[in-house]
């Protein structure tokens, strides 16, 4: 027989943040206008709504978090190659981030580690701290209509 965890209770959007380690306004005014966020329950905890601890896992498993992509440390990668090796940012946000923060915008990516033959190109070490610094999911354009 298979020993079956017991059932979560439902949780706030509070409860999600607080055991989340997130900011509320994160999980209520970002992650709840996805449109894979989980529909809520039909009970309330006062006039609050209640979600599935199993759904909203399950969405920052699928949405929020970033799962790793293994770069080699010590190879260079250009732009094109960070794309095609699925790390989830285009080379054209990359080239773009730079730009940006050469015009003195803010950092959202670091200035290559190699520049050799006119080519900009980042360590897979590099990379690595560069996602795990950036933000996840924000609201799409066609959600704020």
């Amino acid at each position: 027989m298979v020993a079956r965890r017991p059932a979560r209770p439902p949780e706030t959007v509070a409860d999600i943040a607080a055991r989340t380690g997130r900011p509320p306004t994160t999980v209520s005014k970002t992650w709840t206008r996805h449109p894979a966020w989980p529909s809520p329950l039909e009970q309330l905890r006062g006039r609050w709504r209640l979600y599935d601890p199993d759904a909203v896992d399950t969405f920052i498993r699928d949405h929020i978090d970033r799962q790793a992509v293994a770069l080699e440390p010590r190879r260079l990668y250009t732009a094109r190659e960070l794309e095609d090796a699925g790390v989830g940012i285009t080379a054209s946000t990359i080239r773009a981030d730079l730009s940006r923060s050469r015009k003195g915008g803010p950092r959202r990516w670091p200035e290559p580690d190699d520049t050799q033959d006119g080519a900009n190109r980042w360590y897979g070490s590099t990379v690595t701290q560069a996602l795990a610094d950036r933000r996840g999911y924000r609201r799409s354009p066609q959600q704020d209509r």
